[in-house]
């Protein structure tokens, strides 16, 4: 017994002492061989079993270091994704440390808008995690992998690639958002392909495709009839025949029936290597008599148990688009003039319920539960974020130069701040920056080295000695043109000579198209919106904006609500209408704009809710324009007109009220969005002198509300 107790010490002692230097293959053979030993002797198995477990807790903790680095190398890969690749880790670290303990697929969704990097960090995990031989990637739009043929599912796919059945390997379902099978009236659609992803996602265990075996049968039964013909043929002596000619002919064809054996091609070896989950090499079974291959597809058909394959210890990540998570986004901002900030603080509010709601218009409810609750939405890049990513993508444009010409280029961060503005759309993801980027940098750079080489050529036939040089490159006051300076490293602050080409930078110069005038109206209407929500709610809107690329025109938009009071539905009515008298208090009656047509409609419609929906006039009952009858609502919407009137006449005339009584904080912010072009809400209090507490939810206090209401006798 002290023996055993010696070899077990010395085991563990073994293992832990080359932990770090171990490999997976080191550690595996490890306990393999206590597995053997266990089994030649019962003392010594328990020891054995007992250094197994050590083996494990090495595994385990050599995984563990691989988690967090590759952790660690994510993030500095993909910037502004911390979270949610902690979360990504922490959902994949069973699977990865104890897949043993694994019997149903583990499912981690990913969504988000398109070019957030979801397809990126998988592809990265797998790699880092190692098991990228172990990898199946399918596109659900039906268009990879043979999509259309008759093989065109994922137990096939899966067949082909190198996952071993009842073994842990990672399959990528990307743009699933493509799969839909309801179309946008809640109707069915018919979808052939890829069939069983919905078993896969269930258990992992997978019915098996019999087509391939059926049309092996076929050959090899029509083989077995022609050979029975044939000698069938040979013993009456065939028929008697007309001529030599005729004769010699019949022969030869019986000649070749009886000299062309049965084939197993690749193809069909490997189908019955697949479905009857053969050792036996492709080679062996292609050389399998009519005999053999007919007593092995028999037994085969006869023993149903083995028919399935199981998939269950698969990590399926789901990855995908899906809009309707931002139409409640879309209506309050636009695609490339929003702030990054902003549009990423939309986006962080969306949850696994908002998944689930948006895919709900997309597949079946019960479809929907296969995917599971592991739902990762991806923010929207913060500013910060992108900066760093132009920063990187301009640095790799660098580089080559720095390395093959010796030519230090240095970009201005007036350059930067340019690149920004024009490569940034947050609902389009990463995708613009590096365009953008390429598009400006590549023909500056290119001609920058032309302008370069001719320079110093010139400077050093006058006899000017350079040690080295810097191009420095900057963009006009008026964003129109690239300008390119050179320096002589000695001494920077002496410009050797300096060039100018032309930059064609659209977006801000879309942001700039409109005329004076024009901008002015949009100043002084938007001002109205933004100023009206402040003084309201007495929180900074969060965002007012007039240099818009997307439209001709400019907006303000607010913090989301989870819910509105009756003082918060008619604030929201005298929001909306502020614009409009904005107008009339500045410019007169007469000289109102159309500018105002969304906002009336807008208006008309919450009013229109107000007494109709909400109840918050004088009747109870809620009033609908319906042909169902069975609904048994009240119809009688002629009678609400005017009160709907009224309401839209009476805060209007509160609008005016609000601007009157803060003309000062007005005039101030007409004044910066007329030399800005637009005002965050960081700056909002700063710019029209208001002191507003630092809140975005806009809400009533209703904890408070009841807290005073539990205090009353």
């Amino acid at each position: 017994m002290q023996s055993h107790e010696i070899e077990l010490q010395e085991c563990v002692d073994e293992a832990t002492l080359q932990s770090e230097n171990m490999s997976e293959k080191t550690i595996e053979n490890i306990a393999e061989k206590s597995e053997k030993e266990a089994a030649g002797n019962a003392v010594a198995g328990s020891a054995c079993a007992l250094a197994g477990s050590a083996a494990l807790r090495v595994r385990m903790a050599q995984r563990q270091q691989v988690l967090a680095h590759t952790a660690q190398i994510l993030k500095t890969e993909l910037f502004g994704l911390d979270a949610l690749i902690d979360r990504v880790i922490d959902s994949v670290r069973a699977w990865y440390l104890l897949p043993e303990l694994i019997e149903r697929p583990v499912i981690v969704c990913l969504w988000g808008l398109t070019g957030t990097g979801k397809t990126q960090l998988v592809r990265r995990l797998v790699q880092l995690l190692g098991f990228y031989d172990r990898f199946v990637e399918v596109q659900m739009d039906g268009f990879s992998h043979g999509a259309g043929s008759a093989k065109d599912s994922i137990a096939a796919m899966l067949a082909k690639s190198s996952i071993a059945e009842d073994a842990p390997g990672v399959l990528l379902l990307d743009e699933f958002q493509r799969y839909r099978t309801i179309d946008r009236k809640g109707d069915d659609i018919a979808v052939k392909r890829y069939q069983d992803v919905w078993a896969l996602l269930s258990d992992g265990r997978l019915s098996p495709s019999l087509e391939a075996l059926d049309r092996i049968e076929m050959e090899l039964a029509y083989h077995l009839h022609q050979q029975a013909q044939t000698q069938v043929e040979a013993a009456n002596d065939l028929l008697d025949l007309d001529s030599d000619e005729e004769r010699r002919v019949q022969q030869a064809k019986k000649a070749q029936r009886q000299r062309s054996p049965f084939n197993l091609s690749a193809w069909d070896a490997r189908d019955i290597q697949q479905a009857l989950k053969l050792r036996e090499p492709i080679t062996d079974i292609m050389r399998w008599t009519p005999a053999q291959a007919c007593e092995r597809l028999a037994a085969f058909r006869a023993d149903p148990s083995g028919w399935g394959t199981n998939h269950s210890k698969l990590l399926i990540l789901v990855t995908g688009n899906l809009d309707e998570m931002y139409q409640g986004v879309a209506r309050r901002v636009q695609d490339c003039d929003t702030d990054a900030d902003v549009f990423h603080s939309f986006t962080q509010r969306l949850s696994s319920i908002d998944v689930k709601q948006a895919l709900a218009k997309r597949f079946r409810p019960e479809q929907v539960g296969r995917l599971g609750n592991q739902h990762l939405v991806f923010p929207s890049l913060t500013r910060n974020a992108y900066e760093r990513l132009i920063g990187n993508a301009c640095e790799l444009q660098l580089k080559g130069l720095r390395e093959r010409l010796g030519l230090d280029v240095q970009l201005t961060q007036a350059l930067l701040a340019a690149l920004y503005q024009n490569a940034v759309f947050p609902v389009q993801g990463t995708r613009p920056v590096f365009s953008t980027v390429h598009a400006v940098l590549g023909p500056g750079l290119a001609n920058g080295c032309v302008w370069v080489l001719e320079q110093l050529t010139a400077l050093e036939q006058s006899g000017t000695a350079l040690a080295s040089h810097v191009l420095q490159l900057d963009v006009s006051v008026d964003g129109k043109k690239l300008v390119m300076r050179l320096f002589s490293e000695v001494a920077q602050s002496a410009v050797l000579c300096e060039q100018v080409l032309p930059l064609h930078l659209e977006l801000d110069q879309l942001r700039k198209r409109a005329h004076a005038d024009f901008r002015t109206l949009l100043a002084v209407h938007e001002a109205g919106h933004g100023l009206v929500y402040a003084l309201l709610n007495q929180c900074s809107p969060t965002e007012v904006r007039i240099n818009v690329a997307s439209f001709e025109g400019g907006y303000a938009s607010y913090a989301r609500r989870a819910a509105e009071s009756r003082r918060m539905a008619r604030d929201e009515i005298c929001t909306t209408l502020a614009g409009r008298m904005a107008e009339q208090w500045v410019f007169g009656a007469d000289a109102v704009s159309t500018g105002a047509e969304e906002d009336l409609r807008q208006a008309t419609m919450q009013a229109a809710r107000y007494h109709r929906h909400w109840a918050m006039g004088e009747q109870l009952s809620r009033i609908d324009v319906t042909h169902e009858t069975e609904q048994h609502l009240n119809t009688a919407i002629d009678a609400s007109n005017a009160a709907i009137e009224a309401t839209l006449q009476a805060e209007f005339a509160r609008a005016l009220q609000l601007l009157q009584q803060s003309r000062e904080p007005f005039e101030r912010l007409v004044a910066a969005l007329l030399d800005k072009g637009f005002v965050e809400a960081a700056q909002f209090p700063a710019v029209t002198g208001l002191a507003l507490p630092a809140r975005n939810d806009a809400l009533e206090p209703w904890a408070q509300g009841w807290q005073q209401f539990m205090q009353r006798a």
